[in-house]
């Protein structure tokens, strides 16, 4: 590398949770945001509730051993994560938690636009 050539960047990309995401990491969290309200679709099945302080959003993700073995548990929360972080920011409100729970075979296998589909309607059943 030549001192005119710029340095490189390589975290250019999204994150793989957006900014305005926060993680839910404590099971506290998870329990309270079961108690709350639900809709499940095919490929999603999504747990909300309203947390009234703060202005973040909160998500968490989880795949019961029904998904499968490992491999197929994380990749569904990979592709739980990447619908997250592409519909949350826009569908999602300030100050309520959500949990992503994966459905066994159908997360892992259906197309991702209709995984944002899912979530789209389930967000809209959550907040009516």
């Amino acid at each position: 590398m030549t001192e005119l050539e710029p340095p490189v960047d390589h975290n250019d990309g999204p994150p793989a949770v957006s900014v305005c995401l926060e993680v839910l990491k404590k099971r506290s969290d998870f329990v309270a945001a079961s108690k709350g309200r639900r809709h499940g679709t095919a490929g999603i099945h999504l747990q909300g509730r309203k947390r009234g302080e703060g202005d973040a959003i909160r998500v968490g993700f989880t795949c019961s051993k029904k998904v499968g073995n490992a491999v197929a548990r994380n990749r569904a929360k990979r592709r739980l994560r990447e619908v997250a972080r592409a519909v949350l920011p826009t569908h999602g409100r300030p100050g309520w938690d959500y949990v992503l729970v994966g459905r066994a075979q159908a997360t892992a296998t259906l197309p991702l636009p209709q995984l944002e589909a899912d979530l789209i309607r389930a967000l809209a059943k959550v907040h009516a």
